[in-house]
């Protein structure tokens, strides 16, 4: 990014110049509420729903700030961006839009079904790189071979600007939040957003949100100063990003309150929540503000209302299955039982009885009698069942115990390990 940049400072003004830019495309995304989440977070939860936003995320705010910004002579040359998807789509359309050639460079594992989202945007698509990192560095190597502006994801302060207009919106719809919960990643978003809603309604906290596995703004912010984090495979792939960006870090030392963790299992629990519940299909990236209220990284009081930035929902459809049945496991809904059996007639019969009392949907099972290590005699029964939550599988533990079977060790919840049992002698 050019030097003149990075050293732009934000201002509230700067938002409320990209507020007419952005209404002229973007939708005013609705505040949604779901009683159940209201009662499981333990307090009022709104659902700031840009999963809905054309193009499925709030990318195309900043997307649409940017381009409007650009002189005849840029838009003339074309422009570049780097991502693996959200921002593709968003400055693809915006680049559609005002009649602008586009490139976009992604990494070679990037999603095929946004590639071609991307390409009916009118963008050529660029595969490069391993990392979003490699794929920054081809379109600024790209930028300067043939003139292109590089549009930033999120260290921009137009980008930045445009993504403050959902923190407005925020504070039109819902004037009295006492919290407002938005994901983390390069921190462009909560940057903007935490600029509006300070300025429209300082007493409001805005809390940053970020996936455990990909630590960086978490840990920038306890620190006082932007440090680099390692990545791991996570669910929230749109935030996993290993340095908050310059522009939006000023920002985010100034008005953001906190900048909060949540585990993988938590945000596979809050997909599946808003999806059931809210009838609301939410990537990863998009649901830790859920998850943080269901993991309680942050004190909430029953008397408050909290805004839940949803930022996105382009999930790719291969992985929805995997998602929901990651999610239902670690909600308690799907178990994997063990169980040692003498090998008699009778005995499957019996164990089947046992869970079919206790209201258990069994899904699937698997009868082994040539398992290394099984007693003489003895045979191993794999299944796996369906509870209604993790109170319901203790009561399926309960139901076994009494009717014999011994329960090997202590289940830990959401474990990826099934639980064993051991059918007693008689």
């Amino acid at each position: 990014m050019a030097p003149s940049l990075q050293t732009h400072s934000v201002t509230f003004r700067d938002i409320e110049k990209a507020l007419p830019i952005v209404a002229r495309v973007a939708h005013h995304t609705p505040l949604l509420t779901t009683r159940q989440l209201s009662a499981l977070a333990g307090c009022q939860v709104l659902l700031k729903a840009e999963c809905l936003q054309r193009t499925g995320s709030f990318k195309i705010r900043g997307a649409l700030n940017k381009v409007a910004s650009l002189s005849p002579e840029e838009r003339g040359r074309g422009i570049v961006a780097a991502s693996a998807g959200n921002h593709a789509q968003g400055v693809a359309l915006a680049a559609q839009l005002h009649g602008i050639p586009c490139t976009i460079v992604m990494p070679v594992g990037a999603s095929l079904a946004k590639a071609q989202a991307t390409r009916g945007y009118g963008a050529t698509v660029v595969f490069y790189g391993e990392s979003f990192d490699q794929a920054v560095d081809r379109a600024h190597e790209l930028a300067q071979e043939r003139g292109f502006t590089f549009v930033h994801a999120f260290d921009d302060p137009v980008v930045v600007a445009g993504q403050g207009t959902l923190g407005v919106e925020v504070c039109q719809d819902a004037p009295d939040a006492n919290l407002v919960l938005a994901p983390v990643g390069g921190s462009g978003l909560i940057a903007g957003v935490a600029l509006a809603v300070k300025t429209l309604s300082p007493k409001t906290r805005v809390i940053g949100v970020q996936t455990a596995s990909a630590p960086a703004a978490e840990r920038s912010f306890h620190r006082g100063r932007r440090v680099r984090a390692p990545i791991v495979p996570t669910l929230a792939d749109g935030i996993a990003i290993g340095e908050p960006g310059v522009v939006p870090w000023r920002l985010v030392r100034r008005y953001v309150d906190d900048v909060v963790t949540v585990s993988e299992e938590a945000i596979a629990h809050a997909q599946v929540l808003l999806l059931e519940r809210a009838k609301l299909l939410v990537e990863g990236a998009g649901a830790v503000g859920v998850a943080a209220l269901l993991e309680r990284a942050t004190p909430v009081r029953p008397s408050e209302k909290a805004v839940v930035v949803l930022s996105g929902g382009n999930v790719d459809m291969h992985l929805v299955s995997r998602i929901l049945e990651h999610g239902l496991a670690q909600a308690g809904r799907y178990q994997l039982l063990e169980v040692i059996l003498p090998d008699k007639p009778g005995q499957l019969a019996r164990l089947l009885a046992v869970l079919g009392e206790a209201g258990v949907n069994v899904l699937d099972v698997d009868h082994i009698r040539n398992k290394p290590g099984l007693p003489f005699g003895h045979a191993l029964v794999e299944i796996t069942a369906e509870t209604q939550d993790q109170g319901h599988a203790g009561e399926m533990v309960r139901r076994l115990q009494e009717a014999g079977y011994a329960l090997v060790g202590v289940p830990v919840p959401g474990s990826i390990e099934p639980m064993r049992f051991v059918a007693k002698a008689g």
